[in-house]
């Protein structure tokens, strides 16, 4: 019999609620009212803004890259988006050797989708997480104010599902990611995180009164996982997130990931999976880490505005060939494809691109310039 410890449904959610009575953070209890939110810009003015007059949008999330329907210039006032996230515990194969991880998602992706609105709207959020699953999960969004980003009012257990509405205030893109009492990284890490775009009402400038327009937007996710190996070196498999528990925290306890991917995988981007474009479209990329720095680089191309932190009412960076999003955080960068082929997207930590499999492909299609790049001479012989 071994004596690692095997953590059930029950042991999980008591270890959990434990962890949570320890943590010295007091947060309230109760979620805010429709009807107690101040108006646009006052401060405890005692106005009331009546959520029942504003419209309302029901969004159907898709998966990474992709990127739901929007609008990037706000049409008319104030609304409030709804979105559904359902909680997937499932395993994932990381590469072509067949590794496995017991993953924790949003959606059944990592990551999880990118939701998008607009500065002052309200994000409603539906939170399921379906009596399958066998642990305790919450939602804190880096875009909310107050409750831990709402971790504080979202933990549900298995068979539970909760609503949460709260008002986008700043512009830019923010992670989400899972944060339950007491196991915050291990539910990162296993890839329980996403992005949330907000635009600004008038949307994107290049921070001198110029419009910044996309013809498309993809969203990569970069994630880092800590696979156990067994005493030959071998990756180790599990038939559940909670028996793999112990042998996971002692990897991550090494800060060093035996993956570092982009969307899921090694490879989920290249080859037919590969972003497309064609000469002379804009693209906005928006990039997510959860946990880890990253170094985005787009090879043979630029970031021509780069908002390396994500936020937007900042005047943006321009013509970068690498830009540092730190950990914790979503970054945006726009670039308007000029040439035919194929572009590698990498983290410019080369050994995590080349090596542990952060990198993705773009496909552009399209007329070739001589007049930006010729072969003078071809390679021969002496």
């Amino acid at each position: 019999m071994t004596n690692t410890l095997q953590m059930t449904r029950r042991t999980m959610l008591t270890g959990a609620a434990v962890a949570g009575a320890l943590t010295p953070i007091l947060v309230a209890s109760a979620p805010a009212h429709a009807d107690e939110h101040a108006a646009p810009g006052a401060k405890n003015s005692g106005k009331k803004v009546d959520l029942s007059k504003l419209p309302r949008e029901k969004v159907e999330l898709v998966k990474p890259p992709f990127v739901h329907a929007h609008g990037q210039k706000a049409m008319g006032g104030p609304r409030i988006k709804e979105f559904t996230l359902t909680i997937k515990e499932q395993k994932m194969v990381l590469d072509k050797d067949g590794t496995e991880v017991n993953a924790m998602t949003f959606d059944g992706s990592v990551p999880g989708p990118l939701l998008v609105v607009h500065q002052d709207d309200y994000v409603e959020l539906t939170l399921v997480n379906p009596d399958t699953n066998t642990m305790q999960h919450n939602i804190d969004f880096h875009a909310a104010t107050g409750a831990l980003g709402g971790g504080a009012l979202t933990i549900v257990n298995p068979g539970e599902s909760t609503v949460l509405r709260f008002k986008a205030t700043k512009a830019g893109v923010f992670v989400y990611h899972c944060a339950p009492p007491g196991m915050v990284p291990w539910h990162v890490t296993s890839g329980m995180n996403g992005a949330i775009m907000v635009l600004p009402r008038e949307g994107l400038t290049d921070g001198h009164g110029k419009p910044v327009v996309y013809d498309k937007v993809y969203y990569v996710g970069e994630q880092d996982f800590y696979i156990p190996k067994d005493e030959n070196g071998k990756f180790k498999k599990y038939d559940s997130p909670g028996e793999a528990y112990e042998d996971t925290i002692a990897v991550m306890r090494t800060l060093t990931p035996t993956h570092i991917v982009f969307n899921g995988a090694v490879g989920a981007l290249t080859g037919d999976n590969a972003m497309t474009a064609k000469v002379g479209e804009t693209v906005l990329i928006v990039h997510s880490q959860a946990n880890r720095d990253t170094r985005p680089h787009l090879i043979g191309g630029h970031g021509e505005y780069v908002w390396a932190t994500g936020k937007f009412a900042n005047v943006p960076d321009v013509d970068q060939e690498t830009w540092f999003i730190p950990g914790g955080t979503a970054g945006a960068a726009v670039y308007t494809f000029v040439q035919p082929g194929i572009y590698a997207y990498v983290n410019h930590n080369l050994i995590e691109a080349f090596e542990l499999g952060a990198a993705a492909h773009f496909k552009v299609t399209g007329e070739w310039d001589d007049d930006l790049m010729t072969s003078v001479s071809a390679p021969s012989g002496s």
